[in-house]
């Protein structure tokens, strides 16, 4: 196991530990200073700076590295959102490989994708979406190294005490059980020469390929979903470093015709031609 390995889960040990012993200390008279609550928080990020120190941390960045090419992983008009071509990390932060990662919400046209509303409706079914249901293409030629579809698509987080909820709440819950969670139903592609491509929240059951898979560019993987630490149905895609989202860090890829769409940007993708018959 990696030291970058043994850094997220030391850490996650700890957050667990906290949220335990602060359960403890309200439903216990156990005897001891409140204050001693909060020792499993502060070693935990003792832990990261530590690790971070000697280039192990799993949210520490790349060194840099050249934009690595590949082709769009979604065809029709869609908008960017949280995009590194603004700045990185595009997320705010470098864990789960996500420095250079970016979001893309089905957009066929203006007026077509619910928006966000402060109190009503507090959620919306996930086929309220025009992402939702949407092919996800292999961006190149790959060998499927991690392929899970099993987790549900939840309702919509687009509301003011929805967001709220996730961001506060939900998405702590899910950080303590590890990237499965964060990142939902997913499939992960070997590229080759040390780049691995991530799809994020996929529509569960919708996977076509399975792991040792090889792949070529443009052939259908998944279908977009809303599943993991997701706010709305939408593809969250990266490149990385590693096949492990708990330790890889973060590559900056440039998608062919495209560039990166800047946040906010909407984009178009022409369907693939058929191929020709002989």
């Amino acid at each position: 196991m990696t030291g970058r390995k043994l850094a997220a889960l030391a850490y996650r040990g700890l957050q667990l530990t906290f949220l335990c012993m602060v359960i403890a200390h309200f439903s216990l008279d156990l005897g001891y200073p409140w204050w001693w609550n909060f020792l499993p928080l502060v070693l935990a990020y003792a832990v990261v700076i530590v690790a971070n120190r000697w280039g192990g941390a799993p949210d520490s960045p790349r060194l840099a590295r050249d934009p690595v090419e590949v082709a769009p992983p979604v065809t029709g008009r869609w908008l960017a959102l949280n995009s590194p071509a603004d700045h990185t990390p595009s997320h705010g932060t470098h864990a789960y490989g996500q420095t250079y990662a970016i979001d893309v919400v089905a957009e066929p046209e203006q007026g077509a994708r619910p928006g966000f509303s402060r109190l009503w409706p507090l959620a919306r079914r996930s086929a309220a979406f025009p992402a939702f249901g949407a092919p996800l293409l292999a961006v190149a030629d790959g060998t499927v190294v991690r392929a899970a579809d099993g987790q549900r698509d939840h309702l919509s987080r687009t509301s003011l005490p929805a967001l709220l909820y996730l961001t506060l709440l939900e998405g702590s819950v899910r950080d303590l059980f590890g990237a499965r969670r964060i990142v939902g139903n997913h499939v992960i592609l070997d590229l080759g020469d040390g780049t691995h491509a991530l799809y994020a929240h996929l529509r569960r059951g919708s996977l076509t390929v399975r792991e040792g898979d090889r792949v070529h560019a443009g052939q259908p993987l998944a279908a977009c979903g809303n599943s993991g630490n997701s706010s709305e149905p939408h593809l969250h895609f990266q490149l990385m470093d590693g096949p492990d989202p708990d330790t890889a860090r973060g590559v900056p890829f440039t998608w062919r015709g495209l560039g990166v769409p800047r946040n906010g940007e909407v984009f178009e993708v022409p369907e693939p031609a058929p191929a020709s018959r002989a």
